[in-house]
């Protein structure tokens, strides 16, 4: 038979309406963020993307369980087919972080792989060094800094996902951190 009984501490979250509340006013705060952000994003990047991507609307997603913790994401631009991808993620975690990534794929790594990106040494960025793209942690095992990659490295990778992150406790420079790392994505794909 399982075990079905509550440690002390299992009892007093699972009486206590007042945490389930909070954290459903802070997701919803977040989704609040994203969807000012998805229209700055618009305005932003209008001129810049092509119009296979920009005729694709933002998507806001959320989820409860990565890495058990609950998720907000925010897809734009968002261009995702079997070989090619497009995107700019804006991501938070539940108990980590919001982040910005850049992910680029197939058709997009080409067009974009020699981007300024790849030669400067920028200290608070982050590449991805995992096989699987599809992980959002900034552990060692799925983002390095990008400095730590030589330029040929780079140009090996199956996909680039550049990534930036803001830890929660600069919940109020969240959205400037955002906005701000947003065009300088867009910024660096120009060049």
């Amino acid at each position: 038979m399982a075990n079905v009984k509550l440690s002390q501490r299992e009892l007093d979250l699972v009486t206590n309406t007042d945490f389930i509340l909070t954290k459903n006013n802070i997701i919803a705060k977040v989704f609040d963020l994203f969807g000012d952000l998805s229209e700055f994003e618009i305005k932003t990047a209008n001129n810049f993307l092509d119009d296979e991507i920009k005729i694709i609307a933002p998507k806001i997603s959320k989820g409860e369980n990565y890495e058990g913790l609950p998720w907000v994401m925010l897809d734009y631009p968002r261009y995702f087919t079997t070989k090619d991808i497009f995107a700019i993620r804006t991501y938070f975690w539940w108990g980590n972080y919001f982040s910005v990534t850049l992910h680029l794929k197939g058709k997009f790594k080409e067009r974009f792989q020699a981007a300024s990106f790849m030669s400067q040494e920028k200290r608070d960025w982050f590449l991805c060094c995992n096989e699987n793209e599809w992980q959002h942690h900034f552990r060692k095992d799925n983002y390095k800094l990008l400095n730590e990659f030589s330029e040929e490295e780079i140009q090996q990778l199956s996909f680039i996902k550049l990534a930036k992150k803001i830890p929660l406790h600069r919940w109020d420079d969240a959205e400037m951190f955002l906005k701000e790392s947003f065009e300088t994505m867009l910024g660096l794909l120009q060049k």
